[in-house]
């Protein structure tokens, strides 16, 4: 994962309603939104937004079955994304050490 979409993520889930949001349907293997929208209380556009948000980082999947908008997490994407911090860390530590 590249430096942008690291950002990305990062910045998704700095919300702490948007990360509460992601935690909720990763431990739900499938949601629909009006699941959703009665755990959290927020006005339709509001929770709309918010999902929109996890969607273009990639971190959860929608698909519309007739009424309903399905949203299901996307493991995949969580696993490069630690990956990446995990690159990060083992860099800054490995100049620390480089310069220590």
């Amino acid at each position: 994962m590249d430096t942008p979409g690291v950002a990305k993520i990062s910045k998704a889930l700095a919300d702490p309603t948007r990360l509460e949001i992601y935690e909720t349907i990763a431990a739900n293997p499938d949601m629909y939104c009006g699941e959703i929208n009665e755990r959290f209380e927020m006005a339709p556009g509001t929770l709309s937004h918010h999902l929109k948000i996890l969607t273009e980082a990639g971190l959860i999947e929608c698909r519309r079955e007739g009424q309903f908008v399905h949203s299901r997490a996307v493991p995949e994407t969580m696993r490069e994304y630690t990956q990446a911090l995990s690159r990060l860390v083992r860099q800054t530590s490995t100049t620390e050490l480089e310069r220590g």
